[in-house]
């Protein structure tokens, strides 16, 4: 399937997207549809994410991935009952921005960072609920586990990537940072790298 016509290959991805139970990248889209150019795939789903805007719906991309949702002004319609807020305990919370920031992390890396011992129930917590992964093993004496953040963490806090992350000052206008906070947030976001810098690339734009 190449040289399709613009409406028509809109069409195709949109279909493709709807039937898939699962987000989809480029690469697999384009795979579905017999090897499409990539650049045709990615300027079809921009014209139908902006069609999508003033719908029910809309198209959007979390971690390189595209997937159809709820229209945010909408989704308390589609609630039939009540759900449990779930809030994670502040060690949680500070480890989960670690690993946001610092990704690929292990544990000794998290503890070094927030001064603190961290619980391995508090990786598993994160990893129950879907929003942190194992990434290997950090090629150092002992080889320990490195950890990760996953695209449904990036869809959670709807984040196209990474680099949507708030950084210090977003956080400080917010009112979301009190004195502690605003010590550990800026020890996270500034902590050294393997190299002994600071972390600026690991920073949002």
């Amino acid at each position: 399937m190449t040289g399709e016509e613009p409406a028509t290959l809109e069409r195709a991805v949109e279909a493709t997207l709807f039937a898939s139970n699962v987000p989809l990248g480029i690469e697999a889209l384009s795979a579905h549809l017999g090897g499409l150019a990539h650049s045709e795939v990615r300027a079809a789903l921009a014209l139908l994410a902006e069609r999508y805007l003033a719908r029910g719906v809309h198209l959007v991309e979390r971690g390189g991935r595209w997937h159809f949702e709820t229209a945010p002004d909408l989704a308390h319609l589609l609630r039939r009952e009540k759900e449990q807020v779930r809030r994670l305990s502040r060690a949680a919370t500070e480890v989960l921005a670690i690993i946001a920031y610092h990704e690929p992390v292990s544990r000794a890396e998290i503890e070094s960072i927030r001064g603190v011992q961290t619980s391995g129930g508090t990786l598993d917590v994160l990893m129950e609920a879907g929003w942190v992964k194992p990434a290997g093993r950090r090629e150092v004496p002992g080889r320990p586990v490195i950890y990760a953040t996953t695209p449904d963490f990036l869809d959670h806090f709807g984040l196209a990537s990474r680099r949507d992350l708030p950084g210090i000052d977003e956080l400080r206008a917010a009112g979301l940072l009190d004195p502690v906070d605003e010590a550990m947030a800026a020890q996270m976001l500034f902590a050294p790298d393997e190299s002994g810098m600071p972390g600026d690339e690991n920073l949002p734009d």
